[in-house]
């Protein structure tokens, strides 16, 4: 839905999903890799023009950083504009990854509101570098499904139909994915 809210409203060429190889910031508990991350992607947005899947980062060794990956695809003929879209969770947070400012450099980043990060806190973390100026903020329906709430459903083995596509909800039940045990 983020990517499909920010198509619409940043009037994008194309949105491109990205599974990272080894996720830096947010370490997942029954993390079932990357290629099954990969192919969750690609289960998601079949048979849509606006969607494609990348795998550029699951050729690279090492945690996936942001900044080597918008280098190589600015070197891509075929990209003009680089934007990054991500949570607001996650953009209050961009101080701490790796180079922010070169990262706010190559691309425009592209913040979906979230309920529990206001507007204000992440410009205020973002103020401090440069480049934040170019930051947009664009709408997103609130809803209440996250990829945490959907990894406990299937661990409590509760099911997830109607809150992921059902071609990801088939795959994530045939391979097994996230299941566990349930944390207290």
């Amino acid at each position: 839905m983020c990517a499909q809210e920010a198509y619409r409203e940043l009037e994008l060429d194309r949105v491109m999903l990205i599974p990272a190889r080894i996720p830096p910031h947010k370490p997942v508990e029954h993390e079932p890799g990357p290629e099954y991350r990969l192919e969750l992607c690609r289960l998601a947005v079949a048979d849509d023009d606006r969607f494609e899947v990348s795998d550029i980062e699951l050729e690279r060794d090492g945690p996936s950083y942001t900044l080597d990956t918008l280098q190589v695809l600015k070197l891509q003929d075929s990209i003009n504009e680089l934007v990054l879209i991500v949570g607001g969770d996650i953009a209050a947070g961009l101080p701490q990854w790796h180079e922010p400012e070169r990262v706010l450099e190559l691309a425009t980043l592209a913040i979906a509101e979230r309920r529990g990060t206001p507007h204000g806190s992440v410009e205020a973390a973002l103020s401090s570098l440069e480049g934040s100026e170019r930051a947009r903020f664009f709408e997103m329906p609130r809803i209440g499904i996250s990829s945490t709430m959907v990894r406990h459903r299937v661990r409590a083995g509760q099911p997830i139909r109607y809150l992921v596509p059902d071609a990801v909800a088939r795959y994530i039940g045939e391979q097994r994915l996230y299941e566990g045990e349930e944390e207290a």
